[in-house]
């Protein structure tokens, strides 16, 4: 499992599984050890939580995952709703996304720029979805000046990768000052390489004003010291096996007993299960991302990079590559990784990292890696996430699909569903909570069935050699 396997945990947990894939699996597991990123490795001893369900329970409000959004949406249940949920997560705390990402924190949620939210829905909409972003930044900003979790503010840098993306950037850059107030700048390549960072590929870039990269594995544990703090209840070990509605009540069969709640709210990102419930079946695409972490820097290097920004950093690939300095002087990279969960251990991966880091930094050939590892990301199939309850007939909600954005917006995600499990109408009118996750093609009658996801998976394998030929062409 590359260099990942020299900083796997012991104890009393079982193995962790890197091969584990969504579309395939029924449920993520039960137990699993986490995956041996950078972020577990460097967080501290994880903090306690409330163990297996060990017996049948009554709860109010159940919500499954534990991550970013699921304690987020526990947190705010709490205290702005005098609603003590319980939380109900297959392996341990945070188990998924929240401990395997970049940890960069962005202005943006799913994956369209401002310029096609204009594109999609007009310019009102778009001004209101803005409008959300900026408020959830807000939102995830006064939750972490609460928590220990290492916050490198100054903005976010979008780094041209060649010179031929620079008229794009230029056109976006003039949407976000000129409809959305959004202050961006452009900044040449001589700039780039000179004040913040000497990628060797950048061509230029634009200077968001909205950025913070955060250890993700401590604001996760520091979600859950304070949601257990405000009473919420985190069963690990507890995946969900089997679920029932009837009678106005939600059954949750997990291996310690049946959980049954009032309402239950969905936030298992990646790692949601085609078998879960039925209306999520077919209504996210997982997709694989890769990271790496290398040693510390020695000064010489640190000169030769000219790393002069703690700043998030990505790429313009549709294959992008997110990247920054961490606050121990190592540097972090990750992109787009296998297909399939069977793939994911392939040293190739982590061997194509390593290439592109060099490409954009020679003097780090050979650098050791010290951590590497790999993590689903929830994509909808319109690439823009949805906070909501699919169905106004059932006490069900969720809050999914974020497409590798979701380290802030999953907290504004959070709030928002509580709000709605709490009964209360979302406080602006926006398609991300007006209309549920939508299915690939509505019109095929295939996706029903379980046999649909391969060839989902060929239509990936021919997008990413496209993606690709795009992306390095001049």
């Amino acid at each position: 499992m590359a260099t990942a396997s020299k900083h796997v945990l012991n104890d009393a947990f079982s193995a962790y599984n890197p091969a584990y894939d969504p579309l395939v699996e029924a449920t993520p597991g039960q137990g699993q050890q986490y995956a041996p990123t950078y972020w577990i490795g460097t967080a501290g001893t994880p903090p306690p939580d409330d163990g297996p369900v060990s017996g049948d329970l009554d709860a109010d409000v159940v919500i499954i995952g534990s991550g970013f959004t699921g304690l987020a949406c526990a947190i705010f249940l709490a205290r702005e709703h005098g609603i003590k949920a319980t939380v109900l997560e297959a392996n341990r705390a945070s188990w998924g996304c929240s401990t395997r990402n970049g940890g960069q924190a962005q202005c943006a949620s799913g994956r369209l720029k401002r310029s096609q939210w204009i594109q999609r829905w007009g310019r009102d909409v778009a001004l209101r979805l803005h409008h959300e972003i900026c408020d959830a930044m807000e939102t995830f900003k006064g939750l972490i000046s609460e928590i220990d979790c290492d916050p490198q503010p100054g903005g976010h840098l979008y780094i041209a990768h060649k010179p031929s993306v620079m008229a794009r950037l230029q056109k976006e850059a003039e949407v976000c000052n000129a409809v959305f107030d959004y202050k961006v700048r452009i900044l040449d390549a001589e700039t780039v390489k000179r004040d913040y960072v000497g990628d060797q590929e950048a061509a230029g870039a634009m200077h968001e004003p909205e950025g913070i990269g955060i250890h993700a594995g401590k604001l996760a544990f520091g979600y859950l010291r304070l949601a257990r703090s405000l009473g919420v209840k985190v069963h690990t070990a507890s995946p969900v096996q089997g679920w029932e509605s009837r009678d106005g009540a939600h059954f949750l069969r997990t291996p310690g007993g049946a959980v049954k709640a009032r309402a239950v709210g969905v936030a298992t990102g990646g790692y949601t299960s085609q078998g879960l419930h039925r209306k999520l079946k077919n209504r996210l695409m997982p997709i694989l991302s890769n990271s790496i972490v290398t040693r510390p820097l020695t000064l010489e290097e640190r000169e030769a990079t000219n790393f002069r920004t703690h700043q998030v950093l990505t790429d313009t690939r549709v294959l992008r590559h997110y990247y920054r300095l961490l606050p121990d002087g190592r540097v972090q990279i990750g992109s787009r990784s296998a297909i399939t969960g069977s793939d994911a251990p392939q040293q190739k991966y982590e061997a194509l990292l390593r290439s592109n880091l060099v490409r954009k930094f020679p003097a780090l050939a050979g650098i050791d890696i010290d951590y590497s590892w790999w993590g689903w990301v929830d994509v909808s199939h319109d690439m823009m996430p949805r906070i909501g309850q699919p169905d106004p007939q059932q006490s069900i909600y969720y809050a999914l699909g974020y497409g590798g954005n979701g380290v802030m917006y999953s907290a504004q995600a959070g709030r928002r569903m509580a709000e709605r499990i709490a009964g209360r109408p979302a406080p602006v009118e926006l398609p991300i909570f007006d209309s549920p996750l939508p299915f690939p093609n509505v019109l095929t009658p295939a996706i029903e069935s379980p046999l649909f996801a391969p060839f989902r998976r060929i239509g990936q394998r021919f997008l990413y050699r496209w993606y690709y030929f795009t992306d390095e062409r001049p």
